[in-house]
């Protein structure tokens, strides 16, 4: 392997260099709002001229609060992660079903209950831009539902509460029994 470079919008790149392909200055973008557990804000997505998402910005209600700013950061390193070619189903995968509040009912029927706001965003995102071949990001159509990994005991679940399923009806967390 040489001193190859690469040329990108008329900057010379050495070879093996992450490339950041950028938004253009205008460009189109839809504005979603959305309601998580009483929990308000917009998500606006900006698409390159090709049609997909090149980044996400997310504006809550509650301004200034910490949920805000942890919020406004993963929007800006979706955005760079996005600008830089990771696929938008990795994306999504990775941050879809991830739970810490706010969480609740988001009133979108496809979503139903958001574990957290990044879980909201992620599935959103899935169902909005990612063809319905991949896995309902909501797990509408699994089986069976998702249990404890069968190498933690009891004791290591904290009182036998797990990352469980939860509830279709209500939201709430569905509770395994210990089997002992």
């Amino acid at each position: 392997m040489g001193n190859t470079t690469t040329v990108v919008d008329a900057v010379s790149v050495p070879a093996g260099q992450p490339v950041r392909r950028r938004l253009p200055d205008e460009r189109k973008a839809i504005v979603h709002h959305f309601n998580v557990g009483g929990y308000e804000g917009y998500l606006t997505v900006g698409f390159y001229e090709d049609g997909t998402v090149g980044e996400i910005f997310i504006t809550t209600a509650k301004e200034g609060s910490t949920v805000s700013g942890l919020m406004d950061c993963f929007a800006t390193a979706m955005s760079l992660a996005l600008q830089y070619r990771v696929p938008l189903k990795v994306l999504c995968d990775k941050f879809s079903h991830t739970r810490f509040e706010p969480s609740g009912w988001s009133g979108n029927p496809e979503i139903g209950y958001a574990k957290s706001l990044t879980d909201y965003v992620a599935r959103y995102l899935a169902l909005k831009f990612l063809p319905r071949t991949s896995p309902s990001p909501t797990g509408a159509e699994a089986e069976t539902p998702a249990t404890a990994p069968a190498h933690l005991s009891g004791d290591e679940l904290g009182d036998g509460q797990a990352d469980a399923p939860a509830c279709k009806e209500c939201g709430a967390i569905t509770v395994i029994p210990n089997p002992s």
